[in-house]
């Protein structure tokens, strides 16, 4: 399949895209104390802006003091938490294979253990009723660490080699049964871990942050419209608003409440993703578990001139992965088409919906049609910004320290908007997708009590 100029510029502007699993980057720095929760201000000393890139003196606006669930220096620790999380500090500075992954680690584990015991103060329960404790956050993280110096770090794997994504259109690793891809090779690389499924784990590891009695799951009727739908084996395409590096697993969670078959479609969705998410050690297992479409972004492509040709090379051949996946019908696609995630504007705490960039939504309209497949589209709003606050400003580099909160979050699948109207209305309908994703996202907050973030 032969694709035009516009239709490639078009995939290269989707590589922008927000990662769609947790925690993507960890940037080195110095072996550091152990601090409970870091604050927002000292989480800006690491941060570089692009929005000043003429000046390395200008400094970013002062923000205001943070309110309700984002004031991570206002929190507090149970003494069973703490020690819980102390031992478990101690134990990971001691096994870090580089030293400079220290700070970014300990911060990540004393975020997890801060919002597990505000989950567990609050009387949140798991799914099996059980109770929310120590030791549950001890065994997430150790968990999730261990899958990260395996497969993101290849610490302890076969030949002490990192896991390789094969695939620019991944599937998920859910364990051996009924998947052809679990033969010898991929054994001998997952060991014991073959039997995991991947997707699990990294529900089960967010699912405690999230106070699912108090989220919110709107636009119930439209869910059911995409799953028939789908069944029918139509395609639908989630247009939506990115807030946390856990999205993925807030779909899950979320749709999950709507009952079983919801479940099913969230672990079906494919997220389409910048290429930091199968590169970066943290993300790596989280990555593992979920479907994905990898698109290098133009800027990562443009940064290194003698690796742009296999770059670009990857790029078509995950539109042409994509498109193909379209043309059998019964896929469903999430994707951000601002690029990124929201930011909260410093000077006043409100956190707006970042804007689409209308040649992403053009060219997932352009692939539609292409697959001659009936092709939907329904903007997706959500709210989850507090559940792993981003930095204030977009980093030039990949690395931040990651921040986790216990907090509602919410989603509303808003009406599917016609794919009709030629190139001359194109900006209509990605002006019309903005705007029923903002006043979605709006009415989440207002009900979820959180109108301080209203911008």
């Amino acid at each position: 399949m032969k694709f035009s100029a516009s239709i490639l510029s078009a995939s290269l502007a989707l590589g922008s895209l927000g990662p769609a699993a947790a925690f993507v980057g960890v940037r080195p720095a110095s072996m550091s104390a152990l601090r409970p929760l870091g604050s927002t201000a000292e989480q800006q000393k690491v941060e570089t802006s692009a929005t000043t890139p003429s000046s390395a003196a200008a400094e970013p606006p002062a923000a205001p003091p943070a309110e309700g669930l984002n004031d991570a220096s206002a929190a507090t620790i149970s003494p069973a938490f703490a020690a819980a999380r102390d031992a478990a500090a101690a134990k990971l500075s001691a096994s870090i294979p580089d030293p400079s992954l220290a700070k970014p680690l300990l911060h990540f584990l004393a975020e997890y253990f801060a919002a597990l015991d505000a989950a567990a103060a609050s009387g949140k329960k798991n799914p099996d009723g059980s109770d929310v404790d120590p030791s549950q956050a001890a065994a997430e993280f150790r968990q999730c660490l261990g899958f990260g110096m395996k497969y993101g770090l290849g610490v302890g794997s076969p030949e002490g080699k990192k896991f390789t994504f094969d695939d620019v259109r991944w599937r998920a690793l859910r364990g051996e049964e009924d998947d052809g891809r679990y033969g010898d090779e991929l054994k001998e690389v997952l060991g014991d871990d073959a039997d995991v499924d991947f997707y699990a784990t990294g529900c089960d590891f967010f699912r405690p942050a999230m106070d699912l009695e108090k989220s919110l799951v709107l636009g119930e009727d439209n869910v059911k419209k995409a799953m028939e739908q789908l069944a029918a084996g139509e395609n639908v395409v989630f247009l939506a608003n990115h807030q946390s590096e856990a999205d993925p697993q807030v779909v899950s969670c979320l749709f999950e409440k709507l009952g079983e078959e919801a479940g099913e479609l969230a672990a079906s969705v494919t997220y389409v993703a910048g290429h930091k998410v199968t590169t970066d050690p943290l993300a790596v297992p989280f990555s593992m578990g979920r479907n994905l479409l990898c698109i290098h972004s133009k800027k990562h492509i443009d940064a290194d001139p003698e690796t742009k040709p296999a770059k670009s090379r990857q790029n078509m051949s995950a539109m042409n992965s994509m498109l193909a996946g379209l043309k059998e019908g019964g896929m469903a696609i999430w994707v951000a088409p601002s690029g990124g995630r929201d930011r909260r504007d410093v000077a006043t705490g409100k956190i707006p919906v970042a804007p689409f960039d209308q040649k992403t939504v053009d060219m997932f309209r352009l692939m539609g049609n292409k697959s001659r497949t009936p092709t939907h589209f329904y903007p997706m709003s959500m709210v989850s910004y507090d559940l792993c606050p981003p930095p204030d400003f977009v980093e030039a580099g990949v690395g931040e320290l990651r921040n986790v909160r216990f907090t509602p979050v919410g989603i509303r699948v808003c009406d599917e908007i016609p794919n009709v109207g030629g190139a001359e209305k194109r900006h209509l309908f990605s002006e019309k997708a903005e705007e029923e994703c903002a006043e979605g996202y709006v009415e989440l907050l207002r009900g979820m009590g959180m109108e301080r973030y209203v911008p």
